[in-house]
């Protein structure tokens, strides 16, 4: 009898959609892949709704950036339907205080102006130095950037700035969880993700070193695609 193969609900991050796992889904074969639409929300609540909808009943549910916040609020409200989770890049506790800044500013220029795309200052906060100059990376952030547009970055990053801090709800999920970070992000701080790790009763944590074979900074889906494939499959080989 052919295994049925394990279905894997992907959450994006802020301005991305199912691109962001383009990279890293041909090293999954094996998997069931189920994208969950995010840039079609324009609220909190539909961003919940869309997880509920696009996910299984009881998820292997994956997030990235604000899809892995928004996972664990998921898991938080809802730990009957979570089978695993896995957390790429994220900080529970929410934005650091440089980041809410920047978006801040960012929300005011949008609100003026007319959106022209990722600018290369902040394509050098997102990824790793080796990287900025890395085209197949690069394109990929630019063609979602433009694509989704400004609509849903404003929508995104104003219906998200204000974060509940979720680490002293981490002790009460019960399922097993691989958090996947990079020590050069400058987005989420690696300190939290420890920490993190250390409050899950059940938990595995892999931080990806500035002298990686696939160094990475917060872009870790399409920076280093390899590393996390092999964590992933590894911790779904132990659940």
């Amino acid at each position: 009898m052919t295994a049925v193969p394990l279905r894997l609900d992907l959450i994006p991050g802020t301005l991305c959609d199912e691109r962001m796992w383009a990279r890293l889904a041909p090293l999954l074969d094996g998997f069931d892949l189920h994208h969950v639409p995010l840039h079609k929300a324009r609220t909190r609540e539909q961003m919940r709704e869309l997880i509920a909808t696009h996910s299984a009943p009881k998820t292997h549910l994956v997030g990235f950036s604000l899809g892995a916040y928004l996972a664990v609020e998921y898991a938080v409200a809802h730990p009957e339907r979570i089978e695993t989770l896995v957390l790429i890049a994220n900080s529970c506790k929410g934005l650091l205080p440089a980041e809410v800044e920047a978006r801040k500013r960012i929300v005011g220029m949008l609100e003026k102006n007319a959106y022209s795309g990722m600018t290369r200052h902040r394509l050098r906060e997102l990824l790793a130095p080796a990287h900025v100059e890395d085209t197949s990376i690069t394109g990929l952030i630019q063609d979602m950037a433009l694509d989704l547009g400004k609509e849903v970055l404003l929508a995104q990053f104003t219906t998200t700035i204000d974060r509940v801090d979720y680490m002293d709800r981490l002790p009460g999920l019960p399922f097993p969880v691989l958090i996947v970070g990079a020590e050069g992000d400058q987005l989420a701080d690696a300190a939290d993700l420890r920490a993190m790790a250390a409050l899950l009763p059940d938990a595995r944590l892999h931080m990806i070193a500035d002298d990686a074979q696939e160094p990475s900074g917060h872009m870790v889906p399409l920076e280093a695609p390899v590393t996390l494939a092999q964590q992933m499959r590894a911790f779904y080989a132990t659940v």
